[in-house]
Order: C-alpha cells, then structure tokens, then sequence
C-alpha cells in the first residue's frame, strides 16, 4: 500500500514550515505527498519568501486545488496516513473546530478526523484570545494534535532554517513518520 501524506498551508505567517516539511518528506521518499495551498498561503509566500509557488507545488507528488473538494483527498476510502497544517491560521483551526468543510483543506481535515487519522496544526497566532484557545481545545476533543511551531534551543540551532527544519521533523515525528534530520533530546 502506497503510504500518503496530506500536507495543507494556509495563510498564517510560517509558511517556510509546510516547504520545510515537503523538502523532508521529499529526500525520505516514504510517502506520496498531496499538497493544497489556500489562496491566503499563495500570498504569504510571495511576501515571506523568495520561493516561486510552482517550486512549492514541485516538492509535492500531487497537488489538489484549494476548491476541490471532490479531489481524492476528499474522502475517507482514500487511504491516507494523516495530515499536516503548516502553518495552520486561526481561521482554519475555527473552522476545523466548527467541522466545516467548504474547502479542501477543511474537508480533509474533517475526513482525517472522521477517520479517526493524525491531523497535526502547526497553530502559528499570537497572542491568543478565549476563542482560540477554545478552538484549540475543541480540535484536540475531537483528535487533532495542536502543535505550535515553538522553536527547540536544545538543539542550539544555528540558522533560522535550522530552527524551521526542526519544528517540521518534529511535526512528522508525530505523525509518526521517522526523520533522520529530527535532533532529540540527549539520552
């Protein structure tokens, strides 16, 4: 069986952390990536990167539009091993706490908690009102792992990259995928 991954970024600030974890998942080749960008992502990454959306879309296997939400993805007989939202804004956590699914990206996520498969959000807002953190609440009663990209110092990291390479082997690591570039804590 072909193992999958969705791979969903959305418009917060942080999208270098859904290209970081396509670069990763790429050079492990475990999985068939399915990438949709939401409208908001396309212009974030214009005004936080130099990266060309088409470089983006290159790193995924497939790439599904951000309306389609009759895409395979879109159902739960397709077989997926779970699904990353990184960045994931405050609007989708809303409206992943809400069980809409008037997009892709919500649809999916929708399915993979049906499904009763890892969705992990990578919840990038701050500071945080009641209505966030009760959304927040909310996805994790229903299955999800919130997972705010909080950076390791641990690791020391040199870069800024290297901090972002970290979060999103971290954000794999648990969905259960096993990145050689993941530094754990010394044993």
């Amino acid at each position: 069986m072909t193992r999958r991954l969705i791979v969903a970024i959305t418009g917060a600030s942080g999208v270098v952390y859904g290209i970081a974890a396509l670069r990763l998942l790429r050079r492990l080749g475990t999985h068939e990536t399915h990438l949709v960008l939401s409208p908001s992502a396309i212009r974030t990454l214009r005004e936080e990167t130099d990266v060309a959306r088409e470089d983006v879309q290159a790193l995924a296997d497939v790439v599904h539009g951000f309306h389609d939400i009759g895409a395979s993805i879109a159902s739960g007989s397709f077989r997926v091993d779970g699904m990353l939202v990184a960045p994931c804004s405050a609007h989708t956590l809303g409206a992943i706490a809400a069980s809409l699914g008037d997009n892709l990206i919500l649809r999916a996520a929708d399915v993979c908690l049906k499904e009763r498969r890892r969705v992990v959000l990578l919840v990038r807002e701050t500071p945080l009102h009641l209505g966030h953190i009760e959304a927040m609440a909310a996805v994790t009663r229903f299955g999800a792992i919130v997972m705010p990209p909080v950076p390791a110092f641990y690791v020391k990291p040199a870069s800024i990259e290297e901090m972002v390479t970290q979060t999103a082997a971290r954000a794999l690591d648990v969905l259960g995928i096993d990145v050689p570039d993941l530094h754990r804590w010394p044993q």
